[in-house]
């Protein structure tokens, strides 16, 4: 879906108002990858293995199916490494080059924005990334690493072993719940090479806190003396904490808001005020027309007249 003659004089209007606009923060979700083929996850079609995808993304589910846990984010390492940046990636990066002010509060896990060479001071990575790994052992191990790599854990390898002994370790999880964990033996698991604990994806699951840099990095954008200009609201429906109360605070500074998304009755875009604006579309389409007077990308996006 793109922008229609309805939406000329919203695009003009905007348009003005981000050419006058110094301080501007950009928070983005699922919806901005959506082009590049990549699950959203949510509706009918928002399944994996039959099973809700934001079951798995839980300290919980990890405790008690690290196996399933680790298929899933394999799964999702290999579509985003298939996937390629789309033109709203391309077009928040030119834009962050071109206005230092320009900051990005970015939910996805993905890597295509870092992709699309966004200037990595401008950018927020706030639930991390599927191309980190870390340990478990987070009282005395703070192992870290970047990992590229298509598959961390191989399928193949991953197998449940019944053994009749009465002693559980640390490394006994039962991905089967018909198995009692005694008799449960999972191998194939990543290991930490400092402590031998299982490695885990170095993403922030629902219940974690975010990361204390990320935290600082947050506070910082908030907080300078000159007030909010303008915030953009990309491919979510914000209504994940803490990023959606963001928006109240970007208010309270004074912004005006900016939201793209599919579907104008979802989350935020019931609830626009006075002096905002929202195009229902693909981001992919709809963000590099929005973001033209600032950006110096190929040709110029066509501005239904």
């Amino acid at each position: 879906m793109s922008l229609g003659r309805d939406d000329a004089h919203d695009v003009k209007s905007f348009h003005s108002y981000l050419q006058e606009s110094r301080s501007i923060i950009a928070l983005v979700g699922a919806g901005l990858s959506a082009s590049s083929g990549l699950a959203v996850f949510t509706g009918a079609d928002g399944l994996w293995e039959n099973q809700d995808p934001f079951s798995l993304a839980t300290p919980e589910a990890f405790r008690s199916d690290a196996a399933r846990v680790w298929r899933f984010y394999d799964r999702r390492r290999h579509e985003a490494l298939q996937a390629q940046p789309n033109a709203a990636h391309f077009a928040l990066a030119e834009a962050s080059r071109q206005l230092p002010g320009f900051i990005t509060m970015n939910q996805n896990i993905d890597g295509l924005s870092e992709r699309a060479d966004h200037p990595g001071s401008q950018l927020l990575a706030l639930h991390g990334s599927l191309f980190e790994v870390q340990c478990t052992n987070t009282q005395s191990c703070e192992y870290w690493r970047e990992d590229f790599t298509y598959s961390i854990v191989s399928m193949d390898s991953l197998s449940v072993e019944r053994e009749h002994t009465p002693t559980q370790t640390q490394d006994t999880i039962c991905p089967d719940p018909e198995i009692s964990r005694p008799d449960c033996q999972l191998q194939g698991l990543p290991n930490c090479p400092r402590c031998n604990s299982i490695l885990r994806p170095g993403v922030v699951w629902f219940g974690e806190r975010l990361k204390d840099e990320v935290l600082l990095r947050i506070r910082h954008s908030f907080s300078q003396p000159e007030k909010i200009d303008l915030m953009l609201v990309i491919g979510t429906a914000a209504q994940v904490m803490p990023a959606a109360g963001y928006i109240d605070v970007a208010r309270a500074r004074g912004a005006r808001l900016c939201f793209v998304n599919t579907d104008r009755n979802t989350g935020t875009g019931g609830n626009l005020q006075n002096g905002d604006w929202f195009f229902e579309g693909d981001a992919a389409v709809i963000v590099p027309i929005l973001l033209e007077p600032v950006t110096s990308q190929g040709s110029r996006p066509h501005i239904p007249s």
